[in-house]
């Protein structure tokens, strides 16, 4: 029984994944035919985002083989067999704990450690191709953009390592302020000085210049640390502050800039999903700062659909177990469609209360409620049949015996 349980779950859940999967693999062949992702990295990117499809088609999977298990046993009247041999259903569902349980701890694994590390690495992955992809878009005497960057090349190598004749433009938004307005003019760089007309044209009103020029520059190579960054040397440094005419100006010998980081240490409503199980519990019970309001109950909402999750692995047989008794001439594909929709909406409701968590309109504790609901709905489905059956067919004691010793006498008398 449970040997084809497992092996029922294997069959669904490889031709859910072939759907679910059929069009985001389409999707990444034409960026990939685009020149936008290389080919080499498709199946990884593929491969790190298998939990975070897994975390939802399993319990899916699990439920499905339930009942297409447990309605062959009522189609052919395997089920009565059983029934007649002294074991129950409950019985026979209890039989399959240990399968129930391995299921329930991969789906644990699956939604707290499994989906933030693929996402995460997804996404490392993504940003390193992106920017790739940007420095093979690099034209001599072009301008490009690079993250917060803008990008001027006067010439560069073949391997588009080595830049010459640099030019970087990062503007950032900043509030009126009279501080910013210092000069520090420095001449100790054989680099010309930044024409005055460029600088009066280069802030805008509420931000902050900073334009950096170079002789020459490098890539770092950090490996797969997500983080990107490039050397420049011999240059110069200028700060321009919005609405003014003078500015900051610092020479180096070497300066590194960072084009694109790695996923901030600081919680924050966008990176929930990335965040490990330790930083994102400490996020939640106040442990470690948090960007704001949002990014608390965003994490809050996190970690209670993490937690929340693998016990649809404990509600799935429970309702399966009553949901797939059908009568002889029904056939089992009777009752799977509605069943199936049933255990999705218990499965939609732990995901709408992620979005709602996250706004603040519901308690974390929400989840509990939900699925102590719906184990309640389970019982009340495997006992209800039992109990109306007993009370219909409960006579008051007494009355049979009184109705059998006057049948006899009226019986005669008519004869």
């Amino acid at each position: 029984m449970t040997r084809q349980v497992a092996s029922t779950t294997a069959l669904v859940l490889g031709f859910l994944m072939v759907m679910m999967l059929g069009g985001r693999l389409i999707r990444y062949f034409g960026i990939a035919a685009e020149g936008g992702l290389d080919v080499s990295l498709l199946f990884t990117i593929i491969g790190y985002n298998l939990p975070y499809f897994l975390e939802l088609i399993l319990p899916l999977a699990f439920f499905i083989a339930l009942m297409l298990v447990f309605g062959r046993l009522y189609v052919d009247q395997e089920m009565a067999v059983i029934n007649a041999s002294g074991i129950s259903r409950g019985k026979l569902a209890r039989l399959m704990t240990p399968l129930i349980l391995a299921l329930f701890v991969g789906e644990a694994a699956l939604s707290i450690v499994g989906k933030p590390w693929g996402v995460r690495s997804s996404e490392t992955v993504w940003q390193q191709q992106a920017l790739s992809s940007a420095f093979d878009l690099i034209r001599p005497n072009e301008f490009i953009s690079s993250g917060d960057y803008n990008l001027y090349v006067g010439s560069l190598s073949d391997d588009k390592k080595q830049l010459q004749d640099v030019v970087l433009i990062q503007t950032q938004e900043i509030g009126k302020s009279g501080n910013d307005d210092r000069s520090n003019n420095n001449s100790d760089s054989d680099m010309p000085a930044l024409p005055k007309a460029m600088i009066e044209r280069a802030g805008n009103v509420g931000s902050k210049d900073t334009i950096t020029l170079a002789k020459r520059a490098e890539q770092v190579d950090n490996g797969s640390s997500g983080i990107t960054q490039l050397d420049l040397f011999q240059g110069r440094r200028y700060e321009v502050g919005a609405g003014s005419l003078k500015y900051n100006q610092v020479s180096f010998d070497r300066y590194r800039i960072t084009l694109t980081e790695s996923s901030k240490e600081v919680v924050t409503e966008n990176n929930i999903e990335t965040q490990p199980i330790g930083p994102l519990w400490q996020a939640a019970t106040g442990g470690t700062p948090v960007a704001n309001v949002d990014a608390l109950r965003a994490a809050k909402g996190e970690l209670g659909y993490r937690f929340a999750l693998p016990w649809l692995m404990i509600i799935a047989p429970m309702l399966a177990v009553p949901l797939a008794q059908v009568r002889p001439r029904q056939g089992r594909w009777l009752r799977l469609f509605p069943s199936v929709l049933l255990f999705v909406s218990c499965a939609l409701g732990i995901i709408s209360l992620k979005n709602a968590v996250s706004k603040g309109s519901v308690s974390v504790w929400a989840y509990a409620w939900v699925i102590v609901g719906f184990m309640i709905l389970a019982l009340y489905l495997n006992w209800a049949s039992r109990i109306q059956h007993r009370l219909r067919f409960r006579e008051p004691a007494g009355n049979s015996t009184g109705d059998e010793s006057q049948t006899p006498s009226t019986t005669g008398g008519q004869a």
